[in-house]
């Protein structure tokens, strides 16, 4: 069957921080910023000749060594939650679930190293395997505004960059290495890495990474045990980078993050005492391995600027228990993308202006696998192709960027009976400089995205399955308006606030959700695929939701002191019913509203202070079944690094998090009331001080 379409932010917080977050609002994250805005560790505002400041205020983004909580990170929530609009739910390195406006990373395009990182495991889950270890960067598109961002990319996109040779390498140097260790009292967290990089020669650059991290079970603010009993993690990461000939520049890559030790069987419940057999403690192990291949052609020619990449992710999850008295709890499912993508950049200048146009192809196959009991139960596959264009023209203070995307979707056939669309999308964007330094910019995207692998525990062959052939794919748009404005010399010469507001609307329609069925859980039947039979399977929400809100913030520099602040909010609404998007951690995908405190001194060019406050508000979900109220919590973090100019390259850090020992759980987290059983909400760490030593030579 074919479908063408044409589709569409305390108490301990003083009144005056709060008053003042709330009015400005902010971005906390770590910093590269153009001379013309403030250049602090809190922020990530990027303007370049050729970018704009609309695609900058749209995007966030952290640079994990300079922001030293993200240096420290064992969790992505350590870092990505500084990103107005980003909230990421979990307390185990085998949970990291992402949420954007309050869609997570099912609805998301995340990418590491450009391989994209497809389909979901298990539910009680998280979907982005990563080390923090890792990463040199993570940037954050906050709703997709781009056609260049493509299907599933409903709330925007998430990319991991990993560490370069380049980004390690000093003048001169041909080879390198840098050691790092790093403690955290909460869980007796003890992180080790090595790296070493070189250039044996001008054109040629080399890096290998070896990790480990192995922690014991933390505890929340009462004392109450989470995460995991026992815990081993491994990190591996290969680089090689050859530059041919000036214009030509070829690459490879391997990385691994493998974590492995005794998990509850759902990971996204506490693993605290008083929880009943239900969530018994198992030994698991998840293992992701991304391969990749990169090209890029650059001659000194404004019309060509060629990036290729072919990569293959493959994620796994495996139990191994003693299967004659636990048959069924044993398991190893598995998804892995095969994807390439060729994109080409060109500048164009003409007497109107001048024209960024991006050009690309883009194709990925994803597949899933289950063995249960050592025996296959089913397989699933789905592919995209794709090409779109995109064409940023500038004209004096004007920027319009049109673009238009063809997606041909291949669904997968126990889902949606392998049912091809075929679909066209189009965006637009504009920006205009009213004033000095002063910009406004509305863009409107129109989104499209095919049904997904189901999970991959849940394959079946199509065995009590209803394989929905009318299933829709999920459609709709995403509209955002905004200011930026920059002043400069307000209290002294040289200093700078940036200041940016805006509001969007998402709408989603065809809201896709998984049924399931057995024990009490009313499935669909197998062939009408109504309400009240035994099977599972996908079908389209009967409303559409609306999710609206506004991100605000401000970043303000002087001399050697900066401040971020930052204030979030994101609601999602049935049409219907008024009910929020369903969650699969349980109740609403909606959290609180998030207002972010952000302080950074450097008193001398060796010593750097920094500090975080963190308030959610609470917030009530609205759903089809009664839910508890998400409580509201206040969570604050100091640190603080020393580099000594006695030894080159040594640099020594500290960080206390949770100073107050709050109690609480993200939003983003399995968040139900407590049984009789035990405890159905994820707490996050209490306090928890961090060290950690960092020697590069």
């Amino acid at each position: 069957m074919r479908e063408v379409k044409l589709s569409r932010f305390s108490s301990r917080l003083t009144v005056l921080s709060m008053g003042v977050a709330a009015v400005l609002g902010a971005q906390a994250a770590s910093a590269t910023i153009s001379a013309d805005v403030p250049s602090t560790t809190l922020q990530t505002i990027t303007v370049t000749a050729n970018s704009s400041v609309r695609e900058s205020v749209q995007e966030g983004g952290v640079d994990v060594e300079g922001y030293t909580p993200a240096a420290q990170a064992s969790h992505l929530s350590d870092f990505l939650n500084v990103v107005p609009g980003v909230t990421v739910g979990g307390t185990s390195a085998v949970n990291q679930r992402i949420r954007v406006r309050g869609l997570d990373d099912t609805n998301l395009k995340v990418t590491i190293d450009g391989a994209r990182q497809e389909g979901t495991l298990f539910y009680h889950m998280g979907d982005v395997t990563i080390d923090p270890d890792l990463l040199k960067q993570a940037e954050v598109s906050v709703g997709n505004n781009s056609v260049t961002l493509g299907n599933d990319a409903l709330g925007g996109a998430v990319a991991f960059k990993t560490v370069d040779a380049a980004d390690l390498l000093k003048p001169g140097q041909k080879i390198g290495a840098k050691l790092h260790a790093g403690y955290a009292s909460n869980n007796d967290e003890l992180l080790t890495s090595a790296t070493v990089f070189a250039a044996p020669t001008d054109n040629i650059d080399l890096l290998a990474y070896y990790g480990q991290r192995n922690a014991n079970a933390g505890e929340d603010g009462e004392g109450r045990k989470i995460q995991t009993e026992d815990s081993k993690g491994e990190n591996i990461l290969l680089k090689a980078g050859a530059y041919i000939a000036n214009d030509h520049h070829v690459g490879a890559s391997f990385s691994r993050t493998e974590n492995e030790g005794m998990f509850p069987l759902r990971p996204d419940f506490p693993a605290s005492p008083g929880v009943g057999s239900w969530n018994e403690i198992l030994p698991q192990k998840v293992k992701r391995d991304t391969y990749g291949l990169d090209y890029s052609y650059n001659p000194a020619s404004n019309l060509v600027n060629v990036d290729t990449n072919v990569y293959q992710t493959e994620t796994q999850i495996s139990r191994d228990t003693d299967y004659t008295t636990k048959p069924g709890y044993n398991w190893e499912a598995g998804v892995k993308t095969t994807g390439a993508k060729i994109q080409n950049t060109s500048i164009i200048d003409t007497n109107v202006g001048s024209h960024k146009l991006i050009a690309g192809i883009e194709h990925y196959k994803k597949e899933s696998e289950l063995e249960r009991d050592f025996v296959k139960k089913g397989t699933d596959e789905a592919k995209n192709t794709s090409i779109y264009l995109e064409d940023q023209w500038k004209n004096g203070k004007l920027t319009l960027t049109p673009g238009v995307r063809y997606d041909r979707y291949e669904s997968p056939e126990f889902v949606a009976g392998g049912k091809t669309y075929d679909n066209v999308v189009g965006a637009l964007a504009a920006s205009y400089e009213i004033a000095p330094l002063t910009q406004v910019f509305a863009s409107y995207t129109q989104l499209f995205n095919g049904p997904d692998l189901s999970q991959a525990i849940f394959n079946s062959d199509g065995d009590k399955t209803y394989v929905n052939k009318d299933l829709k794919a999920e459609e709709g748009s995403n509209a955002e308006i905004g200011i930026v404005k920059t002043l400069r010399d307000l209290t002294v010469a040289g200093d700078a606030l940036q200041l940016s507001g805006k509001y969007f609307e998402t709408d989603i329609e065809n809201f896709i959700e998984f049924v399931r069925s057995g024990g009490t859980r009313v499935g669909l039947d197998c062939t009408t695929g109504q309400l009240g039979g035994a099977c599972q399977g996908a079908v389209n929400k009967d409303e559409d939701y609306k999710i609206k809100g506004v991100e605000l913030a401000a970043d303000y520099k002087m001399d050697d002191f900066s401040m971020g602040l930052s204030y979030a909010h994101a609601r999602s609404k049935g049409d219907r019913t008024g009910y929020s998007i369903p969650s699969v951690t349980g109740g609403s995908a909606d959290s609180g509203d998030k207002y972010m405190v952000n302080l950074a001194y450097v008193p001398t060019d060796t010593t750097e202070l920094g500090w975080r406050s963190t308030y959610v508000a609470a917030i009530t979900p609205k759903t089809e079944s009664a839910q508890p109220e998400k409580s509201n919590y206040d969570v604050h973090d100091i640190f603080m690094s020393y580099m000594p100019k006695q030894v080159d390259g040594l640099k020594a850090t500290v960080g206390v998090y949770n100073i107050f020992d709050e109690t609480y759980a993200s939003h983003a987290s399995r968040s139900l009331a407590e049984q009789a059983d035990g405890l159905r909400t994820d707490f996050e760490p209490g306090r928890n001080i961090k060290a950690s030593l960092t020697y590069q030579f």
